[in-house]
């Protein structure tokens, strides 16, 4: 079972010989851009089997020489699988740790001996206690002493590095506003380690670990940038889009104390391995025709003119032969013979994926029209990883197949259940406390019971407590409720709603347990219930908490099963990618577009906020201050707005999707 397909979703499918090159002469071409040597690769996997296989021959090495090989290791989730990777090779390839020289990158500041949430006791869940590293050989902060003892510690920590000769190879992630270990922006080329103030995006970063940011210690005590300079080698990882954007400017940018991974331009030893989503925004893979000849396909070609008409400001039509030739776009001329045969081509493109009729139109010519007419009504499954989801990412193109006659079904994929608020259970269950005296004189002894047994949890929680089963039921069913009220306001049948409550999600904590064949299982059986003609899926792969990704692999996932299976459902199905509350398709990978009257998205922002315990009290907003019905209308007006930029039909909002085609 192929558990990690979102995975091998590339958006920008740019030839091989752009992440793969043949030469060294095509790669020196192809990056001159990048000021950091970098290899991407088609997949997690095999970037992970890359940096695994470089370490390996480092302490095979040093072993042969009879020396240790001193590791400085962060404890990113991008490194996560290069943890695994290497516990296979210790347990399937004999590979020995045995000299191998461990120094933690950062710990949290102050803590106690008591806290179980450290940055070495993850390290050690995730790789050290999986291979034979000797424990006497593992140094991480001491972070229980005083504050004005921290100073010297840190020299004396610098000095044992010294003491083993200094660090071989330095494993790094990167945060999203560019932080190696916890240097942050602000963090200068001469730092040593030291004590830092972790601000507030590293903080919401971090409540992966802690369950809010409340919890975040206030410090860190981490390596300093010129420590980690000193490395003789150094690998920085990064996995999916939601880092593309950061690592082109760590790759690409100027260097700058406003993004630390800057420096490492300046090391002859570092490398950065990405994914191709993750290397998304790099000029190879986004804007080729910058750095080599193309090879150009009809996306390409749009993706090209979509950059051009941004660049000139001007829309599609009115791009000259001139416009073209001084940006680097002659081939195309060239290629079409003028600019108008290219502008009209890519204009008609863009007007094709214009429709009123996300369902397909009945009894019309579907030619140039996204979705096929028949057959009629369709059945749709929309998959929601949340209970919100539906209505954030695509509530007005889920009105318009209820309202178009298709027999729409809503599968809510988690409980939701870690992003209601305390407040909202306590809420509820001074209702349910209240009902009980005043309609049955307080003679249902369970609801008492319960009603005290929760009072007294919540009274004495403290921030980091994990809450009970009980206190995890009520949230889900506070966000059921919500999510039937919503589905309600859609016209959507109660028995067309369901509740899969995934089992991965059931951590009880913000990091969730790995997707696994359960999961799956359960969209499967949906999805042979339902036989649909059309599934929507989250294509918000840059969700900062993972959920998403872990949702939309487990439907791929089914989706696969029944195709090895021969489904003959699924031979007459189309399965469509939405985005909203996290991202937005970039023009260039819409292959649908859905508009919306004012009192489209006047009625999409009331389904929205149905999900009252996710309004203003929603513990994880991310690093955006919007609400999610904020964030909604934003994002789908910005999308009316480039239409209407290019020159094509003017909207007062717009969703946008794109195709998945079973792999």
């Amino acid at each position: 079972m192929r558990l990690n397909l979102s995975s091998e979703i590339v958006l920008n499918k740019v030839s091989s010989e752009f992440y793969n090159p043949r030469t060294a002469v095509e790669r020196s071409e192809i990056t001159r851009m990048e000021k950091i040597p970098t290899n991407i690769f088609p997949s997690v996997e095999k970037g992970v089997r890359y940096i695994a296989r470089q370490i390996a021959e480092e302490i095979e090495s040093r072993q042969r020489e009879g020396r240790f090989c001193v590791l400085g290791l962060g404890t990113g989730l991008s490194l996560t699988p290069v943890y695994e990777e290497l516990i296979r090779k210790h347990k399937e390839e004999q590979l020995s740790f045995h000299n191998v020289v461990v120094f933690n990158a950062y710990e949290y500041y102050p803590n106690t001996n008591e806290s179980k949430v450290k940055s070495i006791n993850q390290l050690k869940a995730r790789f050290i206690d999986h291979v034979d590293i000797e424990p006497n050989n593992v140094f991480t902060p001491d972070v229980t002493i005083p504050q004005d003892q921290v100073q010297e510690h840190c020299r004396l920590y610098e000095q044992r590095i010294k003491s083993f000769g200094g660090i071989d190879i330095m494993l790094l992630g990167i945060g999203r506003n560019g932080n190696i270990a916890t240097n942050l922006p602000g963090s200068t080329m001469t730092s040593t380690s030291r004590i830092i103030l972790i601000e507030p995006v590293t903080r919401e970063e971090m409540t992966m670990s802690f369950g809010s940011q409340e919890q975040v210690p206030p410090c860190s005590i981490t390596l300093g940038i010129s420590t980690i300079l000193s490395a003789r080698k150094i690998f920085l990882t990064a996995w999916g889009e939601e880092k593309a954007e950061i690592i082109q400017k760590a790759v690409e940018g100027m260097i700058s104390d406003q993004l630390p991974a800057s420096f490492l331009q300046t090391h002859n030893g570092a490398h950065v391995v990405v994914d191709l989503p993750a290397a998304g925004r790099l000029t190879r893979i986004i804007h080729p025709w910058l750095v080599a000849s193309c090879k150009w396909t009809d996306k390409l070609v749009r993706s090209a003119l979509v950059w051009l008409c941004q660049l000139t400001q001007k829309p599609i039509l009115k791009l000259t032969n001139k416009d073209y030739n001084e940006n680097g776009l002659s081939e195309l001329l060239a290629l079409y013979g003028s600019a108008y045969n290219a502008n009209i081509k890519i204009f008609n493109d863009l007007q094709h994926t214009i429709t009123g009729w996300p369902g397909g139109k009945p009894n019309a010519d579907d030619t140039y029209r996204p979705e096929r007419a028949m057959p009629y009504p369709k059945r749709v499954i929309i998959f929601s990883p949340h209970p919100d989801d539906d209505v954030i990412s695509m509530g007005g193109t889920l009105r318009r197949l209820v309202e178009q006659g298709h027999d729409v079904h809503v599968a809510f994929e988690t409980s939701g259940n870690i992003a209601v608020g305390d407040e909202e259970v306590t809420r509820f269950m001074h209702f349910i406390n209240g009902f009980n005296q005043l309609f049955a004189d307080s003679s249902d002894k369970v609801i008492t019971k319960k009603y005290q047994e929760i009072k007294s949890f919540l009274a004495s929680k403290t921030e980091g407590d994990l809450d009970t089963r009980d206190v995890l039921t009520i949230k889900g069913l506070i966000r059921r409720g919500e999510a039937r009220t919503a589905s309600t306001y859609n016209d959507i049948p109660l028995d067309h709603v369901h509740f899969l409550d995934l089992p991965f999600y059931e951590s009880g904590k913000v990091e969730k347990n790995p997707m696994g064949e359960e999961d799956v299982r359960i969209v499967q059986q949906l999805l042979q219930k339902i036989k649909p003609h059309q599934i929507y899926v989250a294509g918000d792969l840059a969700d900062p908490h993972g959920t998403h990704k872990k949702c939309t692999d487990a439907v791929l996932a089914a989706i696969d099963e029944e195709k090895n299976a021969n489904a003959e459902w699924l031979s007459d199905c189309r399965i469509w990618m939405y985005r909203g509350a996290w991202a937005e398709w970039e023009i260039e990978n819409i292959e649908m577009c859905v508009p919306m009257s004012p009192e489209e998205l006047r009625h999409k922002r009331n389904a929205i906020l149905k999900h009252q315990s996710q309004m203003e009290s929603a513990p994880f907003l991310g690093n955006d201050e919007r609400l999610f019905w904020q964030r909604a209308e934003d994002r789908n007006r910005a999308t009316a707005k480039l239409y209407d930029d290019l020159g094509l039909a003017c909207y007062e909002a717009m969703e946008a999707f794109k195709e998945y085609v079973p792999l």
